[in-house]
């Protein structure tokens, strides 16, 4: 009886050498591609056939009895699992590239999740680092127009935690700021933590609780639904002393 790994090996794209899970095609002399090269093909990259993206249901067949490895197994990962919980397993994988977490430049770096920290500290040395679980961040210049960012980071518990401040101009030329902590680590990792953001000044408070976005999913999308700590122009002026903006950030375990 053939082994998991024998079966596997029938299952290399030879253009992307990525694995062929299901809808697995064919060329018309019965050799495979991935569904998502084929699209892009004329011809079978084995045989120079034209290719015809014809399904091939005996190998479907086959694959429902192959626990495949997660495409960053060379990252690290050891998981294998049914094909068609793959995808999904690699969407939320732990192993998968991080990209620069640093707001507000255009640096295309992608490397792994330990290599984060020593990419900020050569690539970006203007982020400060604190230390601490309760620290104070004062940003500077709040009042310069047009659209601007902050960030520091925040060492506890072991970990290393980003959080950034964007000023952004609406189309109305309202201004609105918006804070949010992401934590340098895992999404399991930040189901661990909390994070409390408060701004204090002139007998006013207002402070926003939530956990911590990780750096594989990011926060663009926390900030396009205003799942963060969210003011405007005026509120800013409220608490700000002569264009400092106090933040004081407090991260707790769960």
């Amino acid at each position: 009886m053939a082994s998991n790994n024998d079966l596997l090996s029938l299952f290399k794209c030879p253009v992307c050498l990525d694995y062929v899970i299901p809808p697995i095609l064919k060329c018309q002399s019965g050799h495979l591609v991935c569904s998502n090269c084929c699209p892009r093909l004329i011809y079978c990259p084995t045989c120079w056939g034209p290719l015809r993206s014809i399904r091939c249901l005996m190998m479907d067949k086959v694959a429902d009895s192959v626990l495949f490895p997660c495409k960053y197994d060379c990252s690290g990962c050891a998981v294998r699992l049914p094909h068609a919980e793959k995808r999904d397993h690699e969407k939320l994988c732990e192993f998968q590239p991080c990209s620069c977490p640093c707001p507000g430049v255009s640096c295309k770096w992608q490397g792994s999740l330990d290599a984060v920290m020593p990419h900020l500290v050569h690539q970006h040395k203007p982020i400060i680092t604190l230390q601490g679980e309760d620290i104070v961040f004062l940003t500077n210049n709040i009042n310069l127009p047009g659209t601007a960012t902050w960030a520091m980071i925040q060492s506890c518990f072991g970990l290393h935690f980003m959080l950034v401040l964007e000023k952004r101009e609406e189309y109305n030329r309202d201004q609105q700021f918006f804070a949010i902590v992401q934590i340098i680590g895992t999404r399991n990792q930040a189901e661990n933590f909390a994070y409390r953001l408060a701004l204090n000044g002139h007998h006013r408070r207002l402070t926003w609780e939530a956990a911590p976005r990780s750096i594989h999913e990011g926060i663009a999308t926390a900030v396009m639904n205003k799942d963060c700590l969210v003011f405007d122009a005026i509120t800013a002026q409220l608490f700000a002393e002569n264009g400092i903006l106090r933040i004081n950030v407090t991260i707790s375990k769960c």
